[in-house]
């Protein structure tokens, strides 16, 4: 397996090390990282500064990949977050007597080694390694080259930590980012017990179609807001900026509005000066085009097609009509990917028929799709966003990074 194979098996060994770790002991080395965070904040953004100065500021990668103070100080908070949260391993979900009277037990247990590969996200190194400590799991990064001297370094700090409290290093290693290597991790079948793909869907499509590990995605997210014709404009408003702006290149940004054309021009007056000081190229469709255009919008691009059903990444966004709820669903059915998806109305009935009709992980009324994140739903960190619906659907966190071991007790019983 060329040169990741010594890394596998360092990885299965260590798994006997992190079985062994006491909860206190685990939540002892989050908050050893937490602490080394805050302390070598200078270097990281000296390394990370080596990962930015290659890549054009104008990519939609490049948000993702930086870090700055507030971030770094962010990150160490959520390592101290899901240092807090309870241990997801050990709690007993069944437990009974049969009539022959064998003892069954089924207990959730760590899944073992997890394998997780993504791009330019630096910040998932240090989410997935705190999942994975404080769920009693070993953990094999393998981050995009754009990252490389980040993700280095971060792992560095963690593997110091692991190292100053005696503890076997290989519980977290980073893999190189040759790409031939990476068959070898999807295919590690006797040592990596999980795959987690985090990014593009070129990346999840890639690992899907190669992978002999099981494999649980996280899904790439493009995002529809239903303005409904009973909506309050003013929230409505507010609510599309937000999802649009706040943090454009993450998965649960807005990509498309759909606004009923009973109140489209009215809400386009509302919205197309707070988009104006983003930038925010609109790709409009036919019918709103001349709307935008008689409001001098600068950034206006006539949609195509292939501008629906796109994930952008970007300051930009799709806008179209629809008729009622019922075109608004076909529309978000047609073209969503099972992400996060909102409705913005007054009318319950609507509201609730929006989220029970419509198939994605988070289905939100009058809130900004921008809250679909582990933190933001008090599980902690996050490792991505699942879109399946084995296993994990919505924030893969802290709980779900186990699976379940049954435990039967006899006294000589035979079948």
């Amino acid at each position: 397996m060329g040169s990741i194979q010594l890394q596998l098996q360092a990885a299965q060994r260590a798994k006997k090390s992190i079985n062994a770790l006491a909860l206190n002991e685990r939540q002892a080395i989050l908050i050893g990282i937490s602490e080394s965070l805050l302390e070598n904040i200078d270097n990281i953004i000296t390394e990370n500064k080596k990962d930015l100065d290659r890549m054009d500021p104008a990519d939609s990668k490049y948000d993702r990949l930086l870090l700055t103070k507030e971030r770094i100080i962010g990150l160490s908070n959520s390592v101290l977050d899901v240092a807090n949260l309870p241990d997801p391993t050990g709690v007993t979900l069944t437990s009974k007597i049969l009539p022959n009277g064998l003892q069954i037990e089924k207990k959730s247990v760590a899944l073992g080694v997890v394998g997780v590969i993504y791009e330019a996200r630096p910040n998932v190194t240090i989410d997935v390694a705190a999942l994975c400590i404080q769920s009693g799991n070993v953990c094999l990064l393998r981050g995009g080259s754009d990252a490389i001297y980040t993700n280095t370094c971060l792992v560095d700090l963690i593997q110091a930590v692991l190292a100053g409290q005696g503890i076997d290093v290989h519980l977290v290693q980073l893999l190189p980012t040759d790409r031939e290597l990476v068959y070898d991790l999807l295919t590690a079948t006797q040592y990596v017990d999980i795959i987690i793909p985090r990014g593009s869907q070129s990346l999840i499509d890639f690992v899907r179609e190669n992978a002999k590990v099981p494999v649980i995605e996280t899904g790439a997210g493009v995002c529809h807001t239903y303005v409904d014709k009973t909506a309050d404009l003013d929230k409505a408003v507010a609510i599309v900026v937000n999802a649009k702006t706040s943090r454009p290149s993450v998965c649960n940004a807005l990509d498309t509005v759909l606004v009923d054309r009973e109140i489209a021009d009215a809400f386009i007056q509302k919205l197309a000066s707070p988009l104006i000081p983003f930038q925010v190229e609109v790709f409009a469709s036919e019918e709103l085009y001349g709307s935008f255009e008689q409001l001098r919008y600068p950034y206006l691009v006539k949609a195509q097609e292939e501008d629906f059903g796109r994930e952008f990444l970007d300051f930009k966004c799709s806008i179209k009509t629809v008729v009622g709820l019922a075109e608004a669903l076909e529309h978000i059915e047609k073209y969503s990917s099972k992400h996060s998806e909102c409705i913005v109305s007054t009318d319950e009935q609507s509201i609730n028929t929006f989220l029970q009709a419509v198939d994605a992980a988070a289905v939100y009324a009058n809130a900004s799709t921008r809250f679909t994140d582990g933190g933001e739903f008090g599980l902690g960190a996050e490792i991505g966003i699942s879109t399946q619906k084995l296993h994990a659907r919505g924030p893969f966190a802290l709980e779900k990074l186990v699976t379940e071991k049954w435990y039967i007790r006899g006294d000589g019983q035979i079948r």
